[in-house]
């Protein structure tokens, strides 16, 4: 009873966190507009696909979020992410059969666009003789690909991209998606590849104006984000397979962390990246197998995600047979 009493005593001061968050954030841009994009989205991919089975929907999270620091904001605290596994995710997932809700860091690594230049994209083009304008020839194939196949699925509804700055966009987002695809029962994933900020200045404690450098040394005391991911699997989206990532720079530490993950927040399957060795190896951890995940060597396959989704996509497979085990 005591240790009942104490897990109900921990949920009620989660949940009040989590409607502090939410009550004192600013409100979402064009809330209304996202939310009828979802319900498309989601209504269109409900059908049965080609193959004649249920459509599978993910979700796939990318990039990192942003603390501002002030309401104007001109400072703010970052998380180090490149976006590159989510929007390699994204196409492997695409490639798949999937439709992907893409929910992006605004200015991160876009599905079918890691191998443009890293130049600016002025440079890709050139001036013809008859002043007009056409892409290098040595980056035509690239900006060709990339176009081609972001514009099929695009168009063909099987890929919305949705965009995010903040620690509270992101959240407010992932909720409006998680609560659309609750429908789906199974057949939806959440992949959670996005560096979610631990820490934040709740909204109405943060400076209007930028705060200024010639009051000395800056003093600020910043809150934890409350762990959404335990709500998120319980009520948001309960039916769901879902999948959350756990980073670390010390691979001591990594599969420990990772563990206590999958126990805590009692999520499907955790993918433990060490930083040095994110984009050559990974470990799927579940809670009666470890799986080490290495880019395959072979001509034309340059990324660990195409083994990752793959396993991740058989994975899926049994658990819509048996979501109940």
């Amino acid at each position: 009873m005591a240790l009942t009493n104490g897990l109900e005593v921990q949920r009620e001061i989660l949940d009040a966190e989590i409607k502090s968050f939410f009550d004192s954030a600013p409100p979402l841009k064009d809330s209304d507009g996202i939310s009828g994009k979802l319900e498309e989205f989601v209504k269109k991919n409900s059908v049965s696909s080609e193959s004649g089975g249920v459509r599978r929907v993910v979700c796939v999270t990318s990039g990192g979020t942003t603390v501002p620091l002030e309401q104007r904001c001109v400072r703010y605290i970052d998380n180090f992410s490149s976006g590159h596994r989510g929007a390699a995710s994204t196409e492997y997932f695409l490639k798949a059969g999937y439709a992907v809700i893409f929910l992006y860091r605004r200015g991160s690594c876009q599905p079918y666009c890691r191998s443009l230049p890293d130049d600016p994209l002025l440079e890709s083009f050139e001036y013809t003789d008859d002043s007009n304008i056409k892409v290098c020839q040595s980056h035509s194939e690239v900006v060709r690909n990339a176009i081609t196949k972001t514009h099929a699925a695009v168009t063909g509804g099987l890929l919305l991209k949705l965009p995010f700055t903040t620690i509270f966009e992101y959240l407010q987002m992932l909720q409006m998606i998680a609560f659309s695809i609750r429908s789906l029962g199974p057949y939806a994933i959440l992949y959670l590849a996005a560096a979610v900020s631990d820490f934040y200045v709740p909204w109405k404690s943060m400076a209007e104006h930028k705060i200024q450098s010639g009051s000395g040394p800056l003093d600020m005391r910043l809150v934890q984000v409350p762990k959404m991911l335990f709500v998120l699997r319980k009520d948001w989206a309960p039916r769901a397979f879902c999948i959350s990532f756990k980073l670390e720079t010390d691979s001591k530490i990594l599969l420990e962390k990772a563990d206590m993950a999958l126990q805590k927040y009692k999520v499907h399957m955790v993918v433990a990246n060490e930083l040095s060795t994110r984009k050559e190896e990974v470990v799927v951890v579940r809670s009666n197998e470890k799986i080490s995940v290495r880019r395959n060597q072979s001509p034309g396959v340059v990324d660990v995600e195409c083994p990752l989704i793959e396993l991740i996509v058989g994975r899926h497979s049994v658990y819509i047979e048996n979501p109940d085990l």
